[in-house]
């Protein structure tokens, strides 16, 4: 008995200070949490950066006299080298470590903002712009990678809907920061702004990330016809989808030569990743079933965050006749509702299964762009206001899900390719995704014109009617009636073929969501995310 109590003594004092000890392991550095915030600062910039001159193209234009074909290179050639540079990420950070890398990702970025605040005409604008895209590419998937690997999994209900929210936050309110500053200053305001919080980021990640040591002999082994492959392959796709539908696609000989040159260097970079020693980008990650299908899942998000994103504001301008200010503070709503969603989403991923939150957010996306297949010509911002509530909670209860399930399973020495890849099935996703709407609204509003168009004929009593009230109104002005009230018909009949074929899209949007409902099922269930320090492997 004496023995027995002993040993029982034993193991009790034995595991209290295994307890006390996994209990200090989990407390996390101040000098690390400090660096982790300035990245996450430095992740901010470089996504809000995509979209922050999107509300604020026309004045860019004006202030540099450029043509109206030159001007949305000012956005192509930022997202063009971003995409390159995000699945890069992993491999270099590998190779000269978080901190070199980071650190010289912000400073260039930063540098890259100032230049871009300078540029005197269209040319040097790109040249910065493209700057810009390709070296803040290399914060994004650092931060996740960062997020998965010095934090315990116990950490994750607070990590996790950070990066998650401003993942999503930067380029929904990217626009709504845009206008503001160009209404209120300047458009060299757009680049200005990141100089200042851009010297802090590189001084305070140079100072205290020390997650990882460089592997500086990985470098003799670098791909270099891999990298040129890839940088073909992504550079060529983001391309013709960027700019297809403006150059009415396979009709414009540089679509053709862009989707081929993508075509040819995907081809390259597939071979060279599974049969070079030191592949630029490792896919092995998706063997990993919750990484491939969390992969899918990021791709559909990002068609409906930057989808949605795009589209609002369109409806906004052309219909409502919005400034950039007032989209701004329309599509305010949806950045409020993911920023008061976003502690009670980490809280749920403690509590409950991941993928019944990942079908609680697809729900309420999908029950928010259902709301919107019945818009009309008069919805304004309190029609608009419960489906971007739901917009906005749907993509937090669905993003903190996703981050964990994809690359909470991964081992650290996985974690940072993955992390680039993973980052780049979301913009990629944003990028097709775009396309598509952009050439569904083009293509269906051509429809319903047709179809419109069909029932105004004189046989059409109340079409006669509404002519004949509209000429009328005209004449008492002088004016000659018969031609104004055609023209005048001709704008209605225009304006309700575009809110129809904005109408079909959110039916899409609904379809995509609801069958994303039934693909959550195909996800093994995941390890709980709460209580134990375990390493996530």
């Amino acid at each position: 008995m004496a023995g027995s109590a002993t040993t029982t003594a034993g193991s009790i004092s034995s595991a209290a200070p295994a307890s006390a000890a996994q209990k200090v392991d989990e407390k996390m550095p101040t000098g690390r949490l400090i660096a982790f915030f300035a990245m996450v600062v430095g992740m901010f910039m470089s996504i809000l950066d995509i979209q922050i001159v999107s509300a604020s193209l026309s004045e860019i234009q004006a202030g540099l006299s450029a043509g109206s074909d030159e001007i949305g290179w000012v956005q192509t050639s930022y997202l063009i080298a971003e995409v390159i540079m995000i699945p890069l990420s992993g491999t270099l950070a590998r190779i000269v470590s978080t901190r070199y890398l980071f650190a010289f990702s912000a400073a260039g970025f930063t540098a890259a903002s100032a230049l871009a605040a300078t540029a005197s005409n269209i040319d040097q604008m790109i040249v910065y712009r493209a700057i810009q895209g390709f070296i803040g590419g290399g914060m994004i998937p650092s931060v996740f990678a960062a997020a998965f690997t010095i934090f315990p999994p116990s950490k994750r209900a607070f990590v996790s809907p950070i990066i998650g929210l401003i993942a999503t936050l930067a380029p929904t309110i990217g626009p709504t920061v845009g206008g503001y500053l160009s209404n209120a200053f300047s458009w060299h305001w757009l680049f200005l702004v990141n100089i200042i919080p851009g010297i802090f980021v590189t001084i305070l990640t140079w100072r205290f990330i020390d997650f990882d040591k460089p592997e500086l002999s990985l470098f003799k082994k670098f791909d270099w016809w891999g990298l040129a492959a890839m940088g073909v392959f992504l550079g060529g796709l983001e391309y013709v989808l960027e700019e297809g539908n403006s150059n009415d696609w396979f009709n414009d000989h540089m679509i053709v030569i862009g989707a081929i040159a993508s075509g040819l260097g995907c081809l390259v970079f597939f071979y060279r990743a599974f049969t070079s020693e030191f592949p630029v980008v490792d896919l092995t990650a998706f063997t990993n079933r919750n990484f491939a299908f969390g992969s899918i899942f990021s791709f559909v998000m990002g068609i409906g965050l930057y989808g949605l994103t795009y589209i609002y504001p369109v409806y906004l301008s052309r219909i409502r006749g919005y400034d950039s200010q007032m989209i701004g503070e329309t599509m305010f709503v949806s950045g409020l509702a993911m920023f008061v969603t976003a502690p009670i989403a980490g809280k749920l991923s403690t509590k409950m299964d991941l993928r019944a939150m990942m079908v609680i957010g697809f729900i309420s996306f999908a029950s928010g762009t259902y709301i919107m297949t019945g818009i009309t010509a008069d919805w304004d911002f309190y029609e608009l206001l419960i489906p971007q509530i739901l917009r906005g909670f749907g993509l937090m209860m669905c993003m903190v899900p996703i981050n964990n399930i994809a690359l909470g399973t991964l081992s650290p020495a996985r974690i940072r390719g993955a992390s680039g890849l993973f980052n780049l099935t979301r913009n990629l996703g944003g990028a097709v995704g775009l396309a598509i709407i952009s050439t569904l609204l083009s293509n269906r509003q051509d429809v319903h014109y047709e179809r419109l168009r069909e029932h105004l004929d004189w046989g059409n009593r109340i079409a006669s009617d509404q002519l004949d009230s509209m000429a009328s109104n005209l004449n008492t002005y002088g004016l000659d009636g018969a031609t104004g009230a055609i023209r005048q018909m001709v704008q209605l009949v225009t304006k309700q073929a575009v809110v129809m074929s904005f109408s079909d899209v959110f039916l899409i949007l609904t379809v995509l969501f609801a069958m994303m409902i039934l693909g959550v099922a195909a996800i093994e269930k995941p390890a709980p995310q709460g209580g134990g320090g375990g390493s996530g492997h």
